[in-house]
């Protein structure tokens, strides 16, 4: 399995058979994207939530490639009335897809469309693909159940938010850490606007101090898991 980062939340998994899934593609109007929509295919577009940063171009790319948008089940309606293929699925349940297996967990956040269409509650979501498990944790506060879930699930990639005032900021991102366990916690969410502007390695060396791992990946860096 590959894990590509965008910027911002905006990942593409391309797992050992050749499947892409995107999650919260925000490429276009992202100024530190080094992708275009126009350039992104898709078979699956996984979405944590309805803020415009996160839906950001999914349905652009989803008018060329018909994927399967895979989200909570208000923010799945939204898109099939928009005219997209969709699997509804909510917080705390699980689905086996031909990729591997999802499951949604919470995050303490809000969601909401672009044109202001309640989007259901916003998620963070597992992955468990070729044998390993990611966890992007969507926009989120820091909440002690992230103990739980990593004792529940194994976690070999956390993908966490640091740059504060929306979601977590580092030192909550590094308790994150130290709840859920994972292998390898990568920083996401910062630097994407003046407000959210922050030092990701600043983040890493205090994950690293605190007895785990971390690393920062590029804008478009791609690596293999």
């Amino acid at each position: 399995m590959k894990l590509k980062y965008f910027s911002h939340s905006s990942f593409q998994v391309t797992t050992d058979s050749g499947l892409i899934l995107l999650i919260d593609p925000f490429l276009d109007d992202n100024p530190t994207s080094p992708a275009r929509s126009k350039d992104i295919n898709a078979d699956y577009i996984i979405l944590t939530h309805g803020h415009a940063d996160h839906i950001g171009d999914a349905f652009k790319i989803a008018e060329r490639c018909n994927p399967l948008f895979i989200c909570v089940n208000e923010l799945a309606h939204y898109c099939s009335d928009k005219g997209f293929r969709t699997h509804a699925m909510h917080i705390g349940g699980a689905h086996l897809f031909d990729f591997g297996r999802l499951k949604f967990t919470i995050a303490h956040h809000g969601s909401m469309t672009p044109d202001n269409t309640y989007a259901g509650e916003p998620a963070g979501v597992l992955l468990t693909i070729d044998r390993k498990t990611v966890y992007h944790t969507g926009d989120t506060a820091l909440f002690y159940d992230m103990k739980l879930i990593g004792e529940m699930t194994p976690i070999d990639y956390m993908l966490l938010p640091i740059g504060d005032n929306f979601t977590m900021g580092i030192d909550d991102a590094v308790k994150a850490v130290e709840l859920a366990s994972p292998q390898v916690a990568i920083p996401i969410h910062y630097n994407t606007f003046p407000v959210i502007e922050v030092n990701p390695a600043e983040f890493v060396d205090k994950v690293v101090a605190s007895g785990s791992k971390a690393q920062m990946m590029s804008y478009g860096e791609e690596i293999v898991l």
